[in-house]
């Protein structure tokens, strides 16, 4: 039987409230470690999220939460859902849908020109629950069969293991997936065989062309060889304050090929910014 002394501290855990102080330790880590910008205008949109946390961990305050998260223990395991809980995932399949028709209009009649026979390589850099690179697939899984291109390849990343493993299931509500064109989905969407399941699922053979690899931008630099024809980093730097978003962006260009597109968020910029891209089109770039 649960003792009321048991409740009141799981609903005080529940209830715990952030001190200025203890915000401050958490919000330095964030924008140190993360890059994210973390004002004292939302201490208490963080102290809402990570109540859950505390109530899960049945822990009663945040000065606790703060020193098990700091722990060598807590940096091994729970730092990683602190991190979920404060990254954003807002994604959406065909997001900004003009950068996929320039993608399929200009980029790879280009592309085809100049690398005969060779696979598109691509990076969906912030790839969140994985609509962006499936968005991706379906356009270039199109463009093979139109002819516009011999194969493709798709590296996705995000800082978030939790939001990785979710893309790499590839399970959707289907409610999620109302604005795909009716044609795409009967060729790249399968529903469950539960009717009561209202899901659907990316099928196989766009599921094999993405590979998903956890990264932290703020990371000095990125652990992987491979250079990209084009790279969709959207809606992600938009939370970095300007000399991290300079410092993001230059990391990112050095794994593009000279000669490739560098796609930004409707709201980003890099307006007196010392990278090597030349603007084409709003929020649209070529490696210098």
């Amino acid at each position: 039987m649960v003792q009321d002394s048991q409740i009141f501290n799981l609903n005080s855990a529940y209830k715990a409230k952030m001190s200025h102080t203890e915000f401050a330790k958490l919000s330095n880590y964030i924008y140190t470690e993360l890059g994210i910008k973390m004002p004292e205008a939302k201490k208490i949109m963080l102290e809402s999220r990570l109540q859950r946390r505390l109530k899960e961990m049945s822990i009663n305050t945040f000065s606790e939460y703060i020193e098990f998260v700091f722990s060598a223990k807590g940096m091994n395991s729970e730092i990683f859902h602190m991190i979920d809980v404060v990254t954003t995932n807002k994604t959406d399949f065909f997001r900004e849908p003009q950068h996929f028709d320039f993608l399929r209009n200009v980029v790879l009649p280009e592309f085809s020109q100049t690398h005969t026979g060779k696979p598109l390589s691509l990076w969906s850099a912030g790839c969140s629950s994985g609509e962006e690179p499936y968005t991706l697939s379906m356009v270039l899984s199109d463009a093979i069969q139109d002819k516009l291109l011999v194969d493709f390849n798709i590296f996705a990343t995000d800082i978030s293991i939790r939001i990785l493993e979710r893309a790499a299931m590839a399970i959707y509500p289907e409610n999620r997936v109302a604005d795909i064109p009716l044609n795409i989905k009967k060729k790249y969407l399968l529903k469950a065989k539960n009717p009561i399941d209202k899901t659907v699922r990316i099928i196989p053979q766009l599921r094999n062309k993405i590979t998903f690899h956890r990264l932290n931008f703020m990371d000095d630099y990125y652990d992987f060889n491979t250079m990209f024809d084009v790279v969709f980093c959207r809606n992600v730097i938009i939370y970095f304050d300007k000399e991290t978003q300079e410092q993001v962006i230059n990391k990112l260009a050095s794994k593009l090929k000279p000669g490739g597109y560098f796609f930004l968020g409707h709201s980003e910029s890099i307006t007196n910014m010392n990278v090597p891209l030349t603007n084409i089109k709003p929020t649209i770039f070529k490696k210098i």
